[in-house]
């Protein structure tokens, strides 16, 4: 054993978070400990919380602190206009753009056969009832440009042709400061598609 019982229970249990290997939560396990007591409660007691206090939202399946999140509790935005995510995670990042004023909806994950993934392990029938019902003009697939997330993406067009909403895709190319030599031919392709006017 190269820890005492405590501290390898604290390595292990960092170890299964994303992305942290043997190595980091090690780090992380002995930072832990040589910190201010009050810090480390202060983290244990964040996740607690967060734990017990955080749901989804009935309508768009956001984390929240209550029956809906703090964008369908927005009246400023616009409920006509859906942005369709894989994860909560992915509103952050279209958050973080300044570009979105409409509401969201998560689908928790995309189509993965392999992985024993189909549309209906995925929220697509929620979203269906929500353009039923609401006045829905537009929804935006912003499924990650993987093969799953296109996989998705197609899926829900032709599940949203027939409903008479229209549907589109956000556009997907070179990153800023990109170099062209180093584009895939796929990535490329696309920016070339969804060229702008100058």
């Amino acid at each position: 054993m190269l820890y005492t019982p405590p501290v390898a229970r604290l390595v292990e249990e960092l170890s299964k978070l994303p992305g942290i290997g043997q190595k980091t939560a090690q780090r992380l396990a002995f930072h832990l400990l040589r910190v201010p007591k009050e810090e480390a409660v202060s983290l244990a007691e964040a996740i607690v919380e967060a734990r017990e206090k955080v749901t989804f939202c009935t309508r768009c399946f956001n984390f929240a602190q209550g029956e809906w999140c703090e964008y369908c509790m927005d009246t400023r935005r616009d409920p006509s206009l859906i942005c369709v995510v894989e994860r909560p995670q992915d509103i952050v990042a279209v958050e973080r753009t300044g570009e979105f004023r409409g509401l969201y909806h998560v689908l928790g994950g995309a189509i993965s056969p392999i992985d024993g993934i189909g549309p209906e392990e995925l929220r697509v029938r929620e979203l269906l009832e929500r353009i039923r019902k609401d006045d829905i003009r537009e929804v935006i697939v912003a499924t990650n440009p993987r093969v799953e997330g296109e996989a998705t993406a197609i899926y829900l067009a032709d599940l949203l042709k027939p409903l008479g909403v229209r549907a589109t895709r956000i556009a997907s190319g070179l990153p800023v400061g990109g170099d062209l030599e180093y584009a895939d031919e796929v990535t490329l392709g696309r920016a070339l598609k969804g060229r702008l006017e100058l």
